[in-house]
């Protein structure tokens, strides 16, 4: 329970209130309406921040001397209890510090033991990369993309019988084009096209069947249509006939597990969203048993993003999506959906997909898919506010506007720059 707040019985000689403010820009502007002299302004902004910097498998000796250097340069960390009496081999670690004192801190931890050099290396490429704001292009397989200079809208295209959204509506190829070219005019950056249903229990098609769904729309799509092209496949044969037939970008709902995927599109140098689900369709909701979601799917999608590096597919190639609703519970998808933007942290831009989804059913009550549009809006505002780089939505045009509304906020409030 919170503290009581005082009465207002006396006066508010000075106005005291506490400032909204998201982000060294905006508090930055916050001290420039004082009139503060700019070089000020500009060693004090970073002092108004706190960023939380979680580290896993921290070695037993490493943990106190990481917490007594961050002591030192006015930060904290936490660890495990076990730490002090050698019951536990590593630990979990959460840093607390501003950027101005990671930046003192960060040398220091060079001249450590330990492996307190290449933690701080870490440390240091987790925070430039979450902080990292403004434009940047992604290199699809034919198109170049921006994203990050503003929420990017990719709309959803389903070529299925069977789609818990929309299933059949759209799977005749005259009907998909007609809904690629609304979805256009409604404002969409970039198409999302699927022949195969990856909603949960769904039965799976051959790669044969889904190529057939999907070739005559892609092409017709393709040569209409200016904006980039993705494909949601898990097949790596439908991926490479994609690429080929003007496909810029592959969804996989399977992450680049499959070692013939990452091969497809390193070569074909396409885009690929990386997206975290357990099993397959068929059997994703099986097993719903995390320790911590939130930690489980970072390290997994980073280990996935390594193994895209290491098999030639280049950093501006790669997305990166948490996969609400794939293998989660109402509960963990809401929760994923709220931290999506740590993410960000791993260096590519984050792709959210909530759109509809039954999870949304956890504030709504029960409805069917169609009946979830406030909601799949509120959702897709809410991951771009926090820095999420791509909605994929069903409804493009009230999202779009929507996120019309957070951007003039945004820019009222203070532009958005790198605190790094």
């Amino acid at each position: 329970m919170a503290d009581p707040v005082p009465p207002a019985a006396a006066p508010h000689r000075h106005a005291a209130r506490v400032l909204e403010v998201d982000g060294l820009a905006e508090i930055a502007r916050e001290l420039e309406r004082t009139g503060s002299e700019p070089d000020g302004v500009a060693l004090m902004a970073p002092k108004g921040r706190v960023y939380a910097v979680r580290l896993d498998d921290v070695p037993l000796k490493a943990a106190p001397l990481l917490k007594q250097e961050l002591l030192a340069v006015g930060g904290d960390s936490a660890h495990a209890r076990g730490i002090a009496d050698h019951s536990v081999p590593s630990t979990a670690v959460v840093l607390l510090a501003t950027w101005a004192q990671y930046r003192r801190l960060l040398p220091k931890l060079a001249r450590q033991p330990f492996r307190l050099e290449a933690i701080g290396e870490e440390v240091e490429r987790a925070l430039r990369a979450y902080l990292r704001r403004g434009a940047r292009e992604i290199r699809g397989a034919h198109r170049r993309f921006p994203v990050g200079d503003r929420p990017r809208v990719m709309g959803i295209v389903n070529i299925t019988p069977d789609s818990f959204s929309d299933g059949g509506r759209t799977l005749e190829p005259a009907a998909a084009m007609a809904h690629a070219e609304r979805l256009v005019a409604e404002g969409a950056d970039l198409l999302d096209l699927g022949a195969e249903s990856t909603r949960p229990g769904a039965t799976p098609v051959s790669p044969e069947a889904e190529w057939r769904r999907l070739e005559p729309v892609l092409r017709a799509v393709v040569g209409r249509i200016a904006v980039p092209i993705s494909v949601d496949t898990r097949h790596a044969e439908v991926a490479a006939r994609a690429i080929d037939a003007g496909a810029d970008v592959v969804n996989d709902v399977e992450g680049l597990r499959d070692p013939a995927m990452r091969r497809v599109v390193a070569e074909r140098g396409a885009a690929a969203i990386v997206v975290h689900m357990r099993g397959t369709p068929e059997t994703m909701q099986a097993d719903l048993a995390y320790a911590d979601v939130r930690d489980e799917v970072y390290r997994w999608i980073a280990a996935r993003t390594d193994e895209a590096a290491a098999d030639g597919i280049a950093s501006e190639q790669l997305l990166v999506d948490p996969g609400i609703g794939f293998g989660k519970s109402a509960a963990q998808s809401v929760e994923l959906l709220a931290r999506a933007a740590e993410l960000r942290s791993l260096g590519y831009p984050v792709v959210v997909g909530a759109s509809r989804k039954s999870f949304l059913g956890a504030a709504l009550g029960p409805r069917d898919a169609e009946g979830r549009l406030e909601a799949s809006v509120a959702a897709a505002v809410l991951a771009a506010s926090r820095g999420v780089e791509v909605v994929r939505v069903h409804d493009v045009g009230p999202t779009v506007r929507a996120l019309a509304v957070v951007r003039a906020v945004r820019e009222t409030a203070g532009a958005p720059s790198s605190d790094a």
